[in-house]
C-alpha cells in the first residue's frame, strides 16, 4: 500500500475512484485528497498497477470515515478491499473506522465485522447504510 499523491489521477485510480462516487465528482473528490490535510488516498499495488485504492478522511487522531473504497473488476474476490482495511486500521491505531453505503456493499462491511445500520432511503429509491467498526 502507498499515498497516492500526485497531482494528476492515473486513469487507474480515476477508473478506480468512479466505482465508489459518481463519475462527474471523480475529479473533485481527487483534488480534495491532495489538498484536504484530514484526507488520505491508498493505492494497492498489484501486478505492478493500482489494482485498488482507499480513501479516508480523519474525523479524530484515532477515528475516520471510508470515503472511497474500490477494487478493479478483474482483482474482485481474493482480499484486497480487507487488507486495505487491515492497513489503515493498523497504520493509524483507529478505535472506530465507519462508512456509509448502498445494499450492494453491505455484505462486504459486515463480513468484515463492521455493524450496519440501515439509513432508510436517503435519495428516491435508495437505501443506505452506515458501517462501524470499533476496534
Amino acid at each position: 500500500m502507498k499515498e497516492i499523491k500526485s497531482t494528476s489521477i492515473q486513469p487507474n485510480v480515476k477508473e478506480l475512484l468512479s466505482f465508489a462516487t459518481s463519475e462527474k465528482n471523480v475529479e473533485k473528490e481527487y483534488g480534495l485528497y491532495m489538498q484536504s490535510p484530514v484526507r488520505k488516498l491508498y493505492g494497492y499495488d498489484l501486478e505492478s498497477e493500482v489494482a485498488g485504492c482507499i480513501g479516508i478522511e480523519f474525523l479524530s487522531p484515532k477515528r475516520c470515515e471510508i470515503k472511497h473504497i474500490a477494487v478493479s473488476l478483474d482483482h474482485r474476490g481474493i482480499g484486497i478491499g480487507s487488507k486495505m482495511i487491515s492497513f489503515v486500521l493498523e497504520k493509524y491505531s483507529l478505535s472506530l473506522i465507519f462508512a456509509e453505503t448502498d445494499k450492494d456493499a453491505v455484505n462486504f462491511y459486515e463480513n468484515y465485522g463492521f455493524k450496519i445500520t440501515s439509513l432508510g432511503e436517503k435519495y428516491p429509491g435508495v437505501e443506505r447504510f452506515q458501517c462501524i467498526l470499533k476496534s
